[in-house]
């Protein structure tokens, strides 16, 4: 397979952008019900990640949220996804499900020691997913936030919290994520809690929508809401409609790096809903 792609993460923001990439992708990239539908039929499975990061731009890996992951499976993930591909990674739950967070700096470093940094220049942000049960309690979240490395190997590590309970709905828990550099994932088009603040230099959104009554997973109008809401971010701005906890801040003219995910929803159509944003980000 040729290592060509409709979009690259570059031509995605616009021919000639000086912007950061805009990253569109899906989580994972084996679900039967894709093969037929996102996957031709006659593709051998252990080409499905090849054929995946050449029609969407970056992966959100889901495994490592269940287990630890060989080193010699993030080297392969690496050599066969072009160049230009960056995955994400879900951090194990080992570190986020837990009483006490302050405790969970030896979960933290067994996983950066995995293998993951064998990703090399394609490792993204790592997201780290916490229980819908948890409940935010400033002093032991900053201790956590404490404990995420900023590098290792001599590559600079990026983080995201995705937080689900209504008591992180508190301009504290804003202000500790801005305070050490880390993303709150946007939950979009989801029962989930929705906390728009950005609190990095970079987005991380995970939409969770798609339903089968759209080709696409999507109608036109909420694909170019979302293209829209990707290009405001990238610019620096904040994008309208969207909830936020703390006090607005003016919109900075530093650009960003956006990461969204289709997650969950009708989640055969999640890779067409990706390549459609795609395609709407390719054009003026």
């Amino acid at each position: 397979m040729a290592n060509t792609r409709p979009a690259t993460a570059k031509s995605a923001s616009g021919a000639g952008s000086t912007m950061p990439a805009i990253r569109v992708g899906i989580g994972g990239w084996t679900f039967a019900p894709w093969r037929g539908l996102f996957y031709p039929e006659d593709l051998a499975q252990k080409r499905e990640l090849e054929y995946a990061s050449r029609q969407l731009t970056t992966i959100e890996i889901n495994g490592t949220f269940y287990g630890s992951q060989k080193p010699e499976s993030f080297a392969k993930w690496h050599d066969e996804t072009p160049d230009d591909f960056i995955f994400s990674l879900k951090a194990p739950r080992f570190a986020t499900h837990r009483r006490i967070l302050a405790e969970a700096g030896e979960s933290i470093e067994r996983f950066i020691a995995s293998g993951v940094l064998e990703l090399k220049n394609k490792l993204g942000p790592i997201n780290w997913q916490f229980a819908p049960t948890k409940q935010f309690d400033e002093q032991d979240f900053d201790a956590f936030l404490s404990l995420l490395p900023k590098e290792a190997g001599g590559r600079a590590l990026r983080h995201a919290v995705e937080v689900r309970h209504e008591s992180f709905r508190n301009e504290a828990f804003v202000a500790l994520a801005r305070k050490h550099g880390v993303a709150i994932v946007v939950a979009g088009d989801s029962r989930y809690l929705q906390i728009a603040d950005v609190t990095a230099p970079f987005v991380y959104a995970r939409i969770m929508g798609t339903s089968d009554a759209f080709e696409h997973g999507y109608d036109d109008a909420a694909l170019n809401l979302w293209t829209a809401r990707m290009r405001t971010w990238a610019s620096g701005g904040h994008p309208a409609g969207l909830e936020t906890v703390a006090k607005p801040v003016a919109a900075g003219k530093s650009p960003r790096e956006v990461f969204l995910y289709v997650i969950s929803g009708f989640k055969e159509h999640n890779p067409a809903a990706g390549i459609a944003l795609i395609e709407r980000l390719k054009r003026a």
